[in-house]
């Protein structure tokens, strides 16, 4: 079994990241973020994994996000110099 060290969305379902994107940006947030009618009409868990699932290019967009939002400090300013202490 190989291992994906650089690969920040290796072992993360799609349904997880949404969950996490979610909780951080909300529904609002998600739809401004990413330009798709499941997070902004009617938004559901379950129809948004079924969109994504089946759109190549919506589900790259939602984990670019996820990636970015991971990469962040926890107070949300960017990150100029990598982690620290690690």
């Amino acid at each position: 079994m190989s291992t994906q060290p650089n690969n920040p969305t290796h072992g993360v379902t799609l349904e997880k990241m949404l969950n996490e994107l979610l909780a951080h940006y909300g529904w609002d947030g998600l739809a401004s973020r990413v330009d798709i009618r499941c997070f902004s009409h009617e938004p559901s868990i379950k129809s948004s994994l079924v969109f994504l699932r089946r759109t190549p290019w919506a589900r790259a967009q939602v984990e670019a996000l996820f990636v970015e939002m991971r990469a962040r400090p926890a107070d949300g300013r960017p990150r100029l110099f990598g982690k620290k202490g690690g």
